[in-house]
């Protein structure tokens, strides 16, 4: 290899090491603006009774809706229920879970405010949990959670009604995993991304 050829390799893997930093940069940026708040974190209520669930998202003017995406979930020890669910700005009722169905009403004529306001109606004791939105666009993505428990009507706590339920600092280190493995998914996108880009390029 003479040294032509390896001056132009070297320019090459310098200008796919700057791509990929200033990708790196974009994802830490975007992270940092984009926000995802919860009105409230704690919600107390009792069983056959209505709550509302809230959370804002930070909103651009005319952007396009095909890019939103929105997934609120209830997180328990046993698994993860889909209680409301947004793709390319459209919702999508056939992903709820059945513990959910026909109880939540969303308000669409705040969604394009940056609100997200579900109304959960006849509530249950296994309602309770972790409830965690997430929020992707095409200028950011990040989640917000809430902790909801819903007591008894007799005022029986919860935990002796359901015993195997785990505890909440127990929840809260589940979702912390989710949240986790959300944003490493999010930074191999982007990886993957960029490397895609660097090869079209030094292809052509």
């Amino acid at each position: 290899m003479n040294l032509r050829m390896m001056w132009q390799k070297s320019q090459r893997e310098k200008m796919i090491c700057r791509m990929l930093l200033l990708l790196i940069l974009t994802l830490c940026v975007c992270a940092a603006t984009f926000v995802v708040n919860v009105t409230q974190s704690s919600y107390q209520a009792e069983e056959n009774h209505n709550i509302t669930l809230e959370w804002t998202f930070t909103t651009k003017p005319d952007v396009s809706w095909r890019f939103l995406f929105i997934l609120c979930s209830l997180i328990t020890d046993l698994r993860v229920f889909t209680l409301y669910h947004v793709h390319e700005g459209v919702e999508v009722p056939e992903s709820q879970d059945g513990q959910f169905a026909g109880r939540v009403q969303s308000d669409k004529d705040v969604l394009r405010e940056g609100r997200i306001r579900l109304h959960v109606s006849r509530l249950r004791t296994n309602d309770s949990g972790l409830y965690v939105c997430d929020v992707k666009t095409d200028y950011g993505f990040n989640s917000e959670k809430c902790q909801l428990n819903v007591t008894a009507v007799e005022n029986q706590p919860e935990q002796q009604r359901n015993p195997e339920r785990k505890s909440p600092s127990q929840q809260g280190n589940i979702l912390h995993y989710v949240e986790l493995v959300l944003i490493a998914a999010l930074l191999l996108f982007g990886v993957f991304f960029a490397l895609n880009v660097c090869r079209t390029f030094l292809v052509s």
